[in-house]
C-alpha cells in the first residue's frame, strides 16, 4: 500500500478495487468506514450484524452487500474492520483467532479507542496484520458520517512495520493520522470521553434547564454561545474561562446551587464538580484572584460536606 496516497477520498469509478473489505459489528461506525473505503477503491464483500438496527444500517450504508456470520466475513475479505464494543473486542479476537477463522496476510483492524494494537495479539500470532485505528467522533449510522470522516483525527497505533500501512488508510478514508503510543491508548481514550461524551451530557442538561426556565427554543440560544465557547477554548485554553466561577462570584454561585436544588437537584452534584475543577483552573492559570476565591471554594465545600447540598437562598 501506498503511504504517498492522496489525502482526498477517490471515487470507486477513477481506479479498480484493491482489497476486500469486511466488517464484524455493524454497529454506528463499522459500515461507515467501509463505505469510506469503497469511495477510495476498496471493496465491501461482506459485513456480520445481529440486531435489526445494524442490519438496517449495513443496508443503507453498503447496498448489496451479503451479510454472514462473522467467520465468513473474515474468510471473505482481505481487510475486516472490527467495529465492536470495547469490552467484546478481546473475547471476538480470541475467539477468531482459536477458530481457525484469521488468515495470515489478513490485515485485522479494530476501532477501540482503549486498545492499541495489542488486543490482536491473538490474531497476531495466527499471522494477521493487526491495525488499531480509533476515529476521533461521533457517528449517527447514517450517510452523513462518510462526509464526516474528512479531516478527521484518527487514533492511530500499529507494529513499526505496519505504520505506513496504517496511516496510508487513514488518509484514504480522508481522516488524519495520529500516532498514539500503545501504553497511552487509555489515556488517549479517557481525554477524548471526558470532552465528548461530557459534552453531550452537559449540553442536554443545559436545554433542559432553560427549557423549566421557559426559553422557546433552548437550542437556538445555546448555539451561538457554545460555539463561541468551543472555539475560545481551542484557541486559547484556560485563558477563554469566563463566567461567575472564574470571576469568583460566590453569591451567584451559591444562588445557581440553590435553584437546582429546587428545580434539577440531580444536577447538583454535577454543577459542583465542574465548578470545583474550573475554580481550581482559573486559580492556577492566574484568572481567578485568590482574595475572591476563598468565599467561592467555601461555597463548593459546603456543598461537598453536605450530602443534601444548601437549599435555595442559603448559602453557607
Amino acid at each position: 500500500m501506498n503511504a504517498s496516497v492522496s489525502k482526498e477520498p477517490l471515487d470507486a469509478r477513477d481506479r479498480p478495487a484493491r482489497l476486500t473489505v469486511g466488517v464484524v459489528g455493524a454497529g454506528r461506525v463499522g459500515p461507515a468506514l467501509a463505505a469510506s473505503l469503497q469511495l477510495a477503491g476498496h471493496r465491501p464483500v461482506a459485513v456480520s450484524g445481529v440486531s435489526d438496527a445494524s442490519r438496517r444500517r449495513a443496508a443503507a450504508l453498503l447496498p448489496d452487500v451479503p451479510l454472514v456470520e462473522p467467520a465468513e466475513v473474515l474468510a471473505r475479505a482481505d481487510l475486516v474492520l472490527l467495529t465492536v464494543p470495547d469490552d467484546v473486542l478481546p473475547t471476538l479476537v480470541e475467539g477468531l483467532a482459536e477458530t481457525g477463522a484469521v488468515r495470515p496476510g489478513q490485515l485485522l483492524v479494530h476501532t477501540s479507542g482503549r486498545y492499541g494494537a495489542r488486543a490482536l495479539d491473538p490474531a497476531l500470532r495466527a499471522g494477521a496484520l493487526p491495525l488499531a485505528l480509533h476515529p476521533a467522533m461521533t457517528f449517527t449510522g447514517t450517510a452523513v458520517d462518510v462526509q464526516r470522516l474528512a479531516g478527521c483525527s484518527f487514533g492511530v497505533t500499529a507494529p513499526e512495520e505496519l505504520r505506513l500501512a496504517a496511516e496510508a488508510l487513514v488518509i484514504e478514508m480522508g481522516g488524519e493520522p495520529e500516532w498514539i503510543a500503545e501504553e497511552s491508548r487509555p489515556l488517549y481514550h479517557a481525554a477524548l470521553a471526558l470532552g465528548a461524551n461530557h459534552l453531550v451530557t452537559l449540553v442536554a442538561q443545559s436545554m433542559e434547564l432553560l427549557a423549566k426556565a421557559g426559553v422557546s427554543a433552548p437550542d437556538r440560544m445555546l448555539g451561538p454561545l457554545l460555539g463561541a465557547a468551543l472555539d475560545n477554548a481551542l484557541r486559547s485554553g484556560d485563558a477563554a474561562l469566563t463566567g461567575p466561577v472564574a470571576r469568583g462570584d460566590a453569591g451567584t454561585v451559591a444562588a445557581h446551587i440553590g435553584e437546582l436544588r429546587t428545580h434539577a437537584p440531580q444536577a447538583v452534584a454535577g454543577y459542583v464538580a465542574m465548578a470545583r475543577t474550573t475554580a481550581d483552573r482559573a486559580l492556577a492559570h492566574g484568572l481567578l484572584k485568590a482574595e475572591l476565591a476563598e468565599d467561592l471554594l467555601g461555597v463548593l465545600a459546603d456543598q461537598e460536606r453536605r450530602p443534601g447540598g444548601p437549599g435555595p437562598g442559603e448559602t453557607r
